[in-house]
């Protein structure tokens, strides 16, 4: 197998002792009058997972995750089980699309394609499947030999779902539900223009609606959430929509058996009772969630892992035998101690698939011309990270206001952290680099607003909590915070006149409220330049190289009273 310590099997009860016997064992009884398994026979069966894939078909640069390695781990896994007289299910929590920008200029098409030779058999819809219009995204579904799953996404003002809300499986007669749900957030994160048809109707009650459905005309021995909602700890989500684990508090205990997650892009794995492991290390023991009754799991993000559930079925009684979640060449640093370090497999190498790896080399070269081309020079760090963009300003924040003010002429520009996608590191800039800093394809766009009017906009910008996607990046501003209000404000050093118009640049995913920002895409002086974000930036690196990061390193502008 792939893992040194994750061998044999693993007892959830004797890997953190945090769940009692009883919440292990039974976690529903179905009616035997609709089912074909037989009396005191037990079955095997395993459900594998993924989430957040986010265009990762291919290896990164020192050989980790990618779908042909992928391939080998469920194949290997998928002999074993058949052995043993079980069946496999392949699921996704969504999220295929946006990332990479081999797959991003190819609309995702070898991560379909590679994903059926993996043999998902079905997935949620993500947010970031909005990132293309529905066009695009129903030539996606020609391309997966697979069913997208949403009960909660419709045509705007009908009942008519746009995908199947489910999909029921066989598992040597064991009848397992499959429904999908996205979450209710996607109107605000995904772009308007992609969406104008379509409406995300809350979770909660949707899967109250469609299990209920589900219950009485299908009758199966299992039911299975795939979601793209999130995993929030003790059901903590903040201003974001409800997650996992409000779902599963929210239903009758026995009525959903698992949840197989996405969005929030952490490996679920507990350190005890509604408490996350902080930082989980790849190939030690994970024990999944449990709430209400209901397994939640998620296996971080990129196809880094693929979870694996071992499930036994018996007289109605459904049992987790083993729960891990397999890295997928997963690397750490060693330190060689002579002041040199040197990476190595946290577990053991995982042998790509031979034809799936020749399947997908075309995509991963088609386009490498342009997108490996010279852009640029960088020294230093321009900072990026998730962790620090949703958090404070960024002087990678400052440098993208910068190539957005310069091209529209704009006082000021505004963002949010979501729109912010990785770092730039010293050396040579391609346009590869940049489309993962900017892959979302939104246009920099402008408006004025009167000294009066920007200081109510930025009163509402200013409130996105920090660690949300909203989270701001201002530049040119200088202001003063009392509370929720404005004491003072400068703009380019200079105190704000409330009557003069001021140009502001930013996204036209913001001004359109995405991220919940005030909507300015409906005023006379809005201007989409119909410039990408990605190339307007590629021109500041263009004209302005060799970049320095440390002349954008911001200052503090926002003081709180």
């Amino acid at each position: 197998m792939y893992h040194s310590n994750l061998n044999k099997k693993i007892s959830l009860i004797v890997v953190l002792g945090i769940f009692s016997v009883n919440a292990i064992a039974a976690i529903s009884t179905k009616p035997s009058t609709t089912s074909s398994w037989e009396k005191n026979k037990p079955y095997q069966f395993t459900i594998l997972h993924t989430n957040d894939h986010h265009g990762r078909f291919w290896q990164n640069d020192i050989g980790e995750y990618g779908l042909a390695a992928q391939k080998t781990v469920v194949d290997e896994v998928r002999k074993e089980v058949a052995a043993k007289g079980g069946k496999l299910l392949l699921l996704s929590g969504g999220d295929i699309n946006t990332g990479v920008p081999e797959s991003d200029v190819l609309q995702a098409k070898p991560d379909f394609l590679g994903m059926n030779e993996v043999g998902y058999d079905a997935m949620a819809v993500g947010n970031h499947e909005f990132d293309h219009p529905l066009t695009v995204i129903r030539e996606q579904q020609k391309w997966a030999n697979f069913p997208f799953l949403s009960a909660n996404t419709y045509f705007k003002g009908t009942e008519n779902r746009v995908f199947d809300a489910y999909k029921i499986f066989d598992l040597n007669g064991i009848k397992v539900a499959v429904f999908g749900l996205t979450t209710d957030d996607t109107i605000f994160l995904a772009s308007p223009k992609n969406t104008d048809e379509v409406e995300f109707r809350k979770t909660l009650p949707e899967a109250q609606k469609i299990i209920a459905h589900i219950k009485k005309t299908e009758r199966p021995d299992m039911m299975i959430a795939v979601t793209h909602m999130g995993h929030y700890e003790n059901g903590e989500h903040g201003s974001m929509a409800p997650g996992d684990v409000e779902l599963a508090r929210s239903l009758q205990r026995g009525e959903l058996d698992m949840i197989v997650g996405g969005h929030s892009q952490n490996p679920v794995c507990m350190a005890s009772p509604n408490k996350r492991i902080t930082e989980y290390v790849p190939g030690t023991p994970c024990a999944p969630d449990q709430q209400n009754g209901t397994w939640i799991v998620q296996a971080h993000e990129w196809g880094k892992y693929v979870g694996r559930a071992d499930f036994v079925f018996l007289n109605g009684k459904i049992t987790l035998q083993n729960y891990q979640l397999i890295p997928i060449n997963l690397k750490k640093e060693v330190d060689n101690g002579n002041g040199t370090k040197r990476l190595e497999y946290y577990t053991k190498e995982i042998i790509q698939d031979k034809n799936l790896l020749e399947n997908l080399k075309p995509y991963q070269e088609q386009g490498k011309q342009q997108l490996l081309v010279k852009i640029g020079e960088l020294t230093g760090r321009l900072e990026g990270d998730r962790g620090v963009v949703r958090y404070q300003q960024s002087n990678m924040g400052q440098l993208l206001l910068s190539a957005f003010i310069e091209k529209t002429n704009a006082d000021i520009g505004i963002m949010s952290g979501g729109m912010i996608r990785d770092s730039l590191i010293e050396g040579n800039i391609t346009y590869r680099d940049i489309l993962k800093v900017e892959p979302f394809g939104n246009s920099v766009v402008y408006f004025e607003l009167t000294g009066s009017e920007l200081i109510d906009y930025l009163k509402v910008v200013l409130n996105k909590k920090q660690g949300s996607g909203g989270f701001p990046h201002l530049k040119n501003v200088i202001l003063i915070r009392s509370g929720d209000n404005i004491a003072e404000v400068k703009i380019n050093n200079t105190p704000i006149d409330l009557q003069k118009s001021y140009r502001i640049a930013t996204l036209d995913f913001l001004a359109a409220g995405g991220d919940g920002y005030p909507i300015t895409n409906t005023s006379p002086t809005y201007v989409d330049t119909g410039y990408r974000d990605a190339d307007v930036v590629k021109q500041y690196f263009e004209e302005n190289s060799p970049i320095n990061a440390s002349d954008y390193e911001p200052t503090q502008f926002i003081t709180d009273k």
